[in-house]
């Protein structure tokens, strides 16, 4: 069985090797069956053939897409074009593929949706539902109606690119979820992240700009007495679908 592949950005090494453990754990695969790359610490390798995966994931990440060009590092501006130039390949063929967060901004972005800041929520538990497509889709139809699931962003989709198909929405950010093609999803909210694993992430991102900094304690203490459960369902169920 081919694996898949899961790229990151996150700079702190603690963070990195956590965020991969979660998605071993979330998806249900074996380590072996989970290549991590950290697009942070190196280039995509020359000649990176996408057959020789059953589908690949992109995790958050504290780059955000509506900075300004000249206030992007060096190592953003490498990692956006990177993949511009795989979700080329990933769309030419409809290779399977699941973005997170900052992922649904990559993948918003590339395919022509408008991305900005008028939705933007802090870091928390937020209810999210589905729609009728979500509840019918191979990929979504495994969550409840009605979910709580974890955000944290500075900006997100206010107009889907042509073609997408909703999948999920919220109250005060109305694109949660949606799909391109036959294989290609994104989720605003985190499937990845647990309740002590979002804890850690808030204190950690203290002062990037999700909330205030005094706010911490407070911000950690809401995020602990959630049940987010549900919502890591949806990763299973991409990774059940799509293993070949």
């Amino acid at each position: 069985m081919r694996p898949f592949l899961l790229l990151t950005t996150r700079v702190e090494d603690d963070a990195a090797s956590h965020e991969y453990g979660l998605f071993v754990a979330l998806t249900g695969l074996a380590p072996s069956r989970l290549a991590h790359h950290r697009l942070d610490v190196a280039p995509l390798p020359a000649g990176l053939d996408l057959d020789d995966y059953s589908g690949v994931f992109l995790a958050g990440s504290p780059f955000t897409s509506t900075d300004p060009v000249e206030s992007k590092s060096t190592v953003q501006l490498r990692v956006e074009r990177e993949l511009d130039d795989l979700l080329d390949r990933i769309e030419a063929d409809d290779v399977p593929f699941f973005g997170a967060c900052y992922g649904i901004g990559t993948l918003g972005r590339h395919a022509g949706a408008v991305i900005d800041r008028r939705y933007g929520e802090q870091s928390g538990a937020v209810s999210v539902t589905l729609t009728a497509e979500g509840s019918m889709d191979p990929v979504f139809s495994v969550l409840p109606a009605r979910f709580d699931a974890f955000v944290g962003h500075k900006e997100a989709i206010s107009v889907l690119p042509e073609g997408a198909v909703l999948l999920a929405m919220g109250e005060a950010c109305p694109v949660q979820g949606f799909r391109i093609g036959r294989n290609r999803y994104a989720t605003q909210f985190h499937p990845e992240l647990t309740v002590d694993a979002m804890v850690a992430r808030v204190r950690t991102y203290s002062r990037h700009g999700y909330f205030d900094p005094s706010d911490t304690a407070a911000v950690a203490d809401r995020v602990a007495a959630a049940d987010v459960s549900a919502s890591h369902r949806v990763l299973r169920s991409f990774a059940e679908r799509y293993s070949d």
